[in-house]
């Protein structure tokens, strides 16, 4: 083999610029597809965080005996619905429990213009927490104070355009369109939450008093009855649709979880959000291997695409091979020369392909935040993308293979004439 000098990698440059039309057709597949394999894999990975970071420092959800997943869903995603609510009583009662530090009930059931309204109490904003255990934080205004209040989450108030003391009126059910609205009590917003890039940007939150009151006189989803509220003392609820428990030990959580599994009065379930949030990121994955596959596919195939072009080019090649055998070259300095020519290109595609997504990654992040809740990192350049690297580059090393071989053949071929 020819040892790797300034004026190998000149002889490999310029037998690239003599074919630069073929080359930079090359060149841009493998930008494209660097840029697909690289970027579904960081969007995967940044998905699978945050999905993971939606809620934290959470140790219990308790709801009605259900499957874990479909607690999660309704309580943490506010996807689908309960079956069944779980009594006010028992509530106090897992809130009074010794190992229990702060308890946060929340009851669903109704929307606004298709985002879900929770009812809770001012300790979800205290209480609840994401990513790594970031608190949530009002862009504008408090939590809710009066009975009609109401908190917007970020997608919420930007989507719908709403301001500090506007006033809305929420809709009985989860429907994105509904006929039976709570007119005769609409709610003012008291704050802003800042975007957070979780179901809590899509939802609107209310005091539980203020879920009772709008529900005063309503029988089958029909207001019989208008009454005007305003003494929150009297509205305490009968039941609520799950609860959210903080431990004061961690290692109070499995034994708790068992107690509460086996609690005589109710059905109930408590599962744990960080367990069940794998459970359900397992479920998704088909999707997942599916779309690192299908990058895979395009890679393979940029790969292919440059492996045709030496194999065209080395039958117009000969003379140059030839000449190069003249003046010494040996059969290996030729199969090194491809092979130099397929790393060089594979190289410089991977760079630019890593270049471009890292830009796009950072005109892209705001949006993506406001659009979808998803954290893109503009910075790519880490010691998993040097994996990344030497396995593109191995693989570009096999695939030049084959036109490094047949060069090699030709070689032999003109030093036995």
């Amino acid at each position: 083999m020819p040892k790797c000098n300034p004026i190998f990698f000149k002889l490999a440059l310029n037998s690239l610029k003599s074919r630069k039309g073929s080359v930079l057709l090359t060149l841009l597949a493998i930008i494209v597809s660097v840029y697909v394999l690289i970027g579904v894999e960081q969007i995967r990975q940044q998905t699978k965080q945050n999905f993971n970071s939606t809620i934290a420092g959470t140790d219990l959800i308790v709801g009605a005996r259900t499957g874990d997943i479909n607690l999660l869903l309704y309580a943490v995603f506010h996807m689908g619905a309960a079956t069944q609510n779980i009594s006010w009583k028992t509530y106090q009662e897992l809130s009074s429990l010794s190992s229990v530090n702060w308890a946060v009930p929340i009851s669903l059931g109704d929307s606004h213009q298709g985002y879900r309204v929770t009812a809770t109490t001012p300790d979800y904003f205290k209480y609840y927490r994401y990513a790594e255990l970031q608190p949530l934080q009002f862009e504008a205004g408090q939590a809710f104070k009066d009975v009609y209040d109401v908190v917007l989450g970020a997608e919420v108030a930007r989507k719908l355009d709403y301001q500090l003391g506007d006033e809305l009126v929420l809709a009985h059910g989860l429907g994105s369109t509904s006929f039976s609205l709570h007119k005769d009590k609409p709610f003012r917003v008291s704050g802003l939450l800042k975007a957070t890039g979780t179901p809590v940007d899509r939802s609107l939150y209310i005091s539980l008093p203020g879920m009772e009151a709008i529900h005063i006189g309503w029988n089958n989803g029909v207001n019989s009855n208008p009454t005007a509220i305003s003494d929150a003392q009297s509205l305490t609820p009968k039941s609520v649709t799950a609860v959210m428990l903080g431990l004061k030990q961690k290692t109070a959580t499995f034994r708790l979880q068992r107690v509460i599994n086996e609690y005589r009065e109710e059905a109930l379930l408590a599962m744990l959000p960080g367990v069940t949030l794998a459970k359900l990121w397992q479920i998704t994955s088909v999707m997942e291997h599916s779309l690192r596959l299908i990058a895979l596919l395009i890679l393979l195939s940029s790969l292919l695409g440059l492996v045709a072009m030496l194999l065209a080019s080395i039958r117009e090649r000969q003379r140059e091979i030839a000449v190069m055998r003249v003046m010494g070259a040996s059969p290996w300095f030729i199969f090194s020369l491809i092979e130099i020519e397929v790393m060089l290109v594979t190289f410089v595609g991977y760079v630019l392909g890593i270049l471009s997504l890292a830009g796009s990654f950072e005109l892209a992040k705001n949006l993506a935040l406001e659009q979808f809740g998803l954290h893109l990192s503009a910075n790519l350049f880490s010691l998993e993308q040097l994996i990344y690297l030497g396995f593109i580059m191995a693989a570009a090393f096999i695939a030049g293979l084959i036109p490094a071989i047949m060069a090699y053949k030709q070689a032999l071929g003109v030093c036995l004439d």
